[in-house]
């Protein structure tokens, strides 16, 4: 059953990000950890358990080999990147894990986490020649962070058309979830060119972004599901820029 929220734009999130941040409010394992959570729901595991006891240490049943999905992570540079690699930490004990790095910077401390884990560094021929099979491709390339022109770049780009191309050959293909908003998307108006995977669930975290009901935006963000990480109080003040409907709303521990 679908809920209204109301809709924010980018810059009303980050300045209600900040003092959070400023206070060391781990925001980014919060929205990991419910990332992680919602993507196994996605897996439709049903003897699989992750109960979310806090901001890391999520309770997880390991899943037999035999069993295991395979899901495929895009990495990009940003704070994404980072939300995208921890959760992938979390997954990689119900899945088999690989992580595409799309730029040559990354979130290093969450990377030196999900290789820990278990996680898998792929490269683009190795993801080209198998899209087919893996269960769930998670967008975790760029989010909020986009200019003006919110167009993917190099390797992203080239990484996002060819598996944009591969999904549109048809056949079986995986899901994507877009981590916060589609990579190429704008946050505020929605625009982008076609150099986006259209997502099948969005989870977008603290507050629903402008972009994801504007312009292009219901085209390519799926179902949404808010990640409430504990901005409500910073955004009561903010006058939103419309509403939304979401398909589901997850809160996770603050404590």
């Amino acid at each position: 059953m679908s809920e209204r929220v109301p809709t924010f734009t980018a810059d009303q999130v980050r300045a209600a990000e900040r003092p959070l941040l400023d206070r060391g409010v781990p925001l980014m394992h919060r929205a990991a950890a419910a990332l992680a959570d919602v993507v196994r729901a996605e897996l439709a595991m049903p003897e699989t358990v992750v109960t979310l006891t806090g901001v890391l240490e999520p309770v997880i049943r390991e899943t037999p080999v035999a069993l295991r999905p395979r899901v495929l992570v895009l990495v990009g540079s940003g704070d994404n990147g980072g939300d995208a690699l921890y959760a992938a930490a979390h997954l990689s004990r119900i899945a088999d894990v690989d992580a595409l790095l799309v730029s040559e910077r990354f979130h290093v401390t969450a990377l030196a986490t999900a290789v820990a884990a278990g996680v898998r560094r792929v490269d683009l021929p190795e993801v080209d020649d198998a899209v087919r099979h893996y269960a769930l491709v998670v967008d975790g390339i760029l989010g909020i962070g986009a200019a003006s022109d919110p167009a993917l770049r190099g390797r992203a780009r080239g990484a996002v058309t060819a598996i944009r191309d591969d999904l549109r050959r048809g056949g079986r293909m995986p899901r994507v979830i877009a981590v916060d908003i589609p990579s190429g998307l704008h946050p505020d108006t929605g625009v982008s060119d076609d150099a986006v995977l259209a997502a099948s669930v969005t989870v977008t975290f603290g507050a629903v972004k402008v972009g994801l009901v504007t312009g292009r935006g219901p085209e390519l963000a799926g179902d949404i599901v808010l990640v409430d990480i504990g901005l409500g109080p910073a955004l009561e003040s903010v006058e939103p820029v419309g509403e939304a409907s979401v398909w589901r709303i997850v809160t996770v521990p603050t404590d």
